[in-house]
């Protein structure tokens, strides 16, 4: 496969799976936002932050305003990171790839497209913004089960899974690492219940808010949801679950062009870092320092997947 080729069909996925999960973002920084404590105004500033959006939202609005974050972090075109931006490339880029690609993934993610601006176009209440974010990730899932039903196991599927898996890891980290901006208030300790009530907005954010209890006995705990969002690889949305299926999808590589790669080493190394590690030591070494770590090596893993296969953009 050409390297444009595969540099689009990898961002496709990224793009996808980021609108989802800044959908999921988004939804983290609602919920919380209607606990009532003194500083609910930076919520919204730990959002933008984790999205890696803080700087770019400030130089064009001098206030961190509800209406305005969630527009911005939305159906700002401005901004490479909205939801709107992330559909729009990620149907440039299937467009381009239109052949790699079957009908029904191209049609699920151009009718998505089209409703989403129809979507955008018009002011939405707050009232109706849980709404939307369903749809959001309703559509991307449907995204995927259109590929994982319809596509051959090829280098094709293979680079669509880094993509997906590559930024629902990064996503996952910066979702958690909400939490340890400003969100807990100077005078509550970890495990108050406020605290209590954020780690269950995490876990709704990201669907695991049932799924969790299925596993813990003991309430809604930090550890316990950050070992089950970080660890647990059963839970599709871990970080180390993702690994599990980056290095399923650089195998698969490495197999279908007879050729090994650094690449599949770097993130193996991960997985077994990943594998060795346990949420106390993790807490006791900072857990915002072991998510800053980890959303550095995940950007330097998908800058070795480039140069190994010569993306092009």
């Amino acid at each position: 496969m050409l390297g444009r080729a595969a540099n689009d069909l990898y961002w496709m996925a990224r793009y996808i799976e980021r609108a989802e999960n800044m959908a999921r973002l988004l939804e983290v920084g609602y919920r919380l936002v209607l606990v009532p404590h003194e500083h609910r105004d930076q919520e919204w500033q730990s959002t933008l932050r984790s999205a890696g959006c803080e700087d770019s939202y400030l130089e064009k609005h001098p206030e961190i305003e509800t209406d305005t974050v969630v527009h911005y972090l939305l159906a700002d075109n401005e901004n490479p990171s909205s939801i709107y931006s992330c559909i729009s490339k990620a149907r440039q880029n299937a467009r381009a790839q239109r052949k790699a690609l079957t009908r029904d993934m191209w049609e699920s993610l151009n009718s998505t497209w089209i409703e989403l601006v129809t979507r955008v176009s018009e002011p939405i209440a707050d009232n109706e913004l849980p709404t939307l974010f369903d749809w959001i990730k309703e559509r991307s899932a449907l995204f995927r089960g259109m590929m994982l039903n319809t596509i051959l196991r090829n280098d094709t599927y293979f680079f669509i899974e880094l993509g997906t898996f590559l930024e629902r890891a990064d996503n996952t980290a910066r979702i958690l690492d909400v939490k340890y901006y400003v969100l807990l208030p100077q005078n509550q300790f970890v495990g108050g219940g406020i605290d209590t009530l954020q780690w269950q907005a995490i876990l709704r954010s990201v669907s695991a808010h049932k799924s969790y209890q299925w596993v813990y006995k003991d309430g809604f705990t930090p550890w316990s949801v950050a070992d089950y969002l970080i660890l647990k690889r059963q839970m599709p949305r871990s970080l180390r679950a993702c690994y599990d299926a980056i290095v399923e999808a650089l195998s698969g590589l490495e197999i279908y062009y007879e050729s090994k790669t650094n690449c599949r080493l770097s993130a193996v190394q991960m997985g077994n870092t990943l594998a060795s590690r346990d949420i106390d030591s993790i807490f006791n070494s900072g857990m915002h320092e072991f998510l800053f770590d980890f959303i550095a090596h995940n950007a330097q893993l998908s800058d070795e997947i480039s140069q190994t296969y010569h993306f092009i953009d």
